[in-house]
């Protein structure tokens, strides 16, 4: 299984229904949709500055946030199917279905996810790949990654540490405690969909985006 996270910052850019089309083309039941949470995590917020409500029902209220931009986006692709458990991940993924999580069940449901802002759905999409096994992870981002990226006569994949991407806001200060599986991570720019226009390509997606390594 690959588990994509989309950002909400996505949200109205013509990349998102081309990321939707191109994993649905490709998914076979393998790929998970991650949503962000956009501008539903930001009424969130806002609503917390204004009620003071305490950071634990805040973090529930984000949750919910994910699944309503996971709504959004089986609304905007017909063709995506949602998953609430593992169960019905499994049962989706034997349909052959491009599957959009709605995490707020099951991460509720741990006691081990902090309650708080420093965890995103970046540190939940890892969270998820630990929990289900998955292969890889990739996080598409809208920040540029030009400055971290080698020359294209470069063969080798550019890793980058998590110390740095956090410092450049690329990561949560929260991902580094669940990339603990043996799941690769590797963060993509959005205009990056045509790495996945032929399926899964691992070597194409080693030459063309970041892998995240643990060292600091």
């Amino acid at each position: 299984m690959w588990i994509v996270k989309l950002g909400g910052s996505l949200l109205g850019s013509p990349e998102l229904p081309r990321w939707l089309d191109t994993l649905v083309k490709i998914s076979d039941g393998k790929v998970l949709i991650v949503p962000g949470g956009g501008l539903f995590a930001d009424a969130v917020r806002e609503a917390q500055q204004r009620t003071k409500v305490s950071d634990v029902v805040a973090h529930e209220l984000a949750l919910l946030a994910m699944d309503q931009f996971g709504l959004l986006l089986a609304g905007i692709n017909t063709k995506l199917v949602t998953a609430s458990s593992e169960l019905e991940i499994a049962e989706r993924g034997w349909q052959h279905r491009c599957i959009v999580w709605l995490p707020s069940r099951m991460v509720l449901a741990d006691d081990g996810v902090p309650r708080n802002w420093q965890v995103t759905s970046d540190s939940i999409s890892a969270w998820l790949a630990n929990k289900i096994g998955a292969e890889h992870l990739v996080l598409v981002k809208s920040k540029s990654l030009e400055s971290y990226l080698k020359p294209e006569s470069c063969l080798e994949p550019a890793n980058v540490s998590q110390q740095n991407l956090q410092q450049d806001n690329l990561i949560d200060d929260a991902f580094a405690d669940f990339f603990i599986g043996n799941h690769q991570t590797w963060i993509v720019n959005k205009l990056d969909y045509g790495l996945f226009e032929q399926g899964l390509n691992l070597p194409l997606l080693m030459q063309s985006s970041l892998g995240v390594n643990q060292s600091y």
